[in-house]
């Protein structure tokens, strides 16, 4: 019995079964390929009326896509954006996806047309708790659930213990998605402003956070940026539905948090612990942290930009039993010499080697680097 057969065979012979098979490829021919003719089927059964044929509630764990109809309780965490495509017909459809947990483990949830609406007008949000009626299917990365017209998505008091399956920030590689990871917060920048393409302003902000496996910048964009304002430096933060993209500037791989993201103070237990490395082995074209002592002091000087601000910059030196190298201050840090004495005890760390004067290796520190004076 093929998957067609099995799904008709539900309809208590409301239509015949050629007329169902002629409207499941007017579906799969509708939805120009977006769905297969299992998931059609479905949908042609869900426009037919026929929209609960899966009594028990069960744990995703056990979904599976040979189960077909489900019914389970599982809370949102994550939100992606609805997109719009062009059916064959003519017609406009629209689709967007939730990734839903329980207890047991998580699953993606495929909205469709006035479903995703749900997505887009915000009548559902990370940490709300759903009844889900769908159909199981494979899709792209597993079994997910399609939500259509006659599928049930509703907001529940039962509250939804979750199960997330969460990375390392060394395992965060280049256009990696649905990102869920927890991590000490060691860095918050101050929140700077931009005209968006449309005209309105937009904030952009970063806060760098840290594991045992390393640390990672995490870009907050528009009303992302206040996620930050309540937190404080060594809090343990996680993020939920976060993509990694490469930064042009840095060439180093950040975390993103758009509006569909979640960052917020968690109670997990995370550890980090700094790593430094001895000058002797910094090589230009990296970032690095030092520790060592200041082995030599510069003067503070003004320049203008070609933009017509102005900005300083000063000059130390610090050695560690492996050797000495120069690093140039920038911004407010290069105030930091008027405080310095020589063997005060410093950590230079997030600052960026390069080859200077006389093809010497240096470290430039700017508005990414901390200095902490000991």
């Amino acid at each position: 019995m093929d998957d067609i057969t099995e799904i008709y065979n539900k309809l208590g012979g409301i239509i015949s079964e050629d007329d169902f098979r002629k409207k499941v490829d007017e579906k799969v021919d509708q939805m120009s390929g977006l769905c297969d003719t299992k998931t059609a089927a479905m949908l042609v059964a869900h426009d037919l009326g026929v929209t609960d044929t899966a009594k028990e509630v069960i744990k995703i764990k056990d979904i599976t896509p040979e189960i077909g109809n489900v019914n389970f309780v599982a809370k949102i965490v994550s939100v992606f954006d609805v997109r719009e495509f062009n059916r064959n017909d003519g017609t406009t459809g629209r689709v967007g996806n939730i990734m839903v947990a329980d207890e047991t483990g998580s699953i993606r949830l495929t909205l469709w047309d006035e479903r995703a609406e749900l997505i887009k007008n915000g009548s559902v949000e990370v940490g709300d708790c759903m009844e889900i009626s769908g159909y199981a299917k494979d899709g792209y990365s597993g079994t997910e659930i399609n939500i259509g017209r006659y599928g049930v998505i509703n907001k529940t008091d039962q509250n939804v213990e979750v199960r997330m399956d969460s990375q390392k920030i060394s395992e965060i590689k280049d256009g990696m998605g649905d990102i869920n990871i927890s991590g000490k917060l060691l860095d918050v920048s101050d929140v700077r402003t931009f005209q968006k393409k449309d005209g309105s302003q937009g904030r952009v902000s970063n806060i760098l956070i840290g594991d045992e496996t390393g640390k990672i910048r995490v870009t907050l964009w528009d009303e992302k940026v206040d996620s930050a304002s309540d937190l404080n430096l060594d809090d343990a933060v996680e993020i939920i539905n976060g993509y990694a993209r490469t930064n042009n500037f840095s060439q180093q791989v950040e975390i993103q948090i758009g509006n569909h993201g979640v960052l917020r103070k968690t109670d997990a237990s995370v550890e980090y612990k700094e790593s430094f490395t001895p000058i002797a082995d910094i090589i230009p074209g990296e970032s690095y942290s030092i520790e060592g002592s200041v082995s030599g002091l510069g003067e503070l000087r003004e320049f203008d930009r070609d933009d017509g601000t102005t900005n300083m910059v000063s000059n130390i030196y610090v050695s560690d039993d492996t050797g000495r190298i120069r690093i140039a201050l920038w911004g407010d840090h290069a105030l930091l010499v008027d405080e310095l004495d020589i063997d005060t005890p410093i950590k230079i760390i997030d600052a960026y080697s390069k080859s200077g004067f006389n093809d010497e290796i240096e470290l430039s520190a700017g508005n990414r680097t901390r200095i902490n004076i000991l």
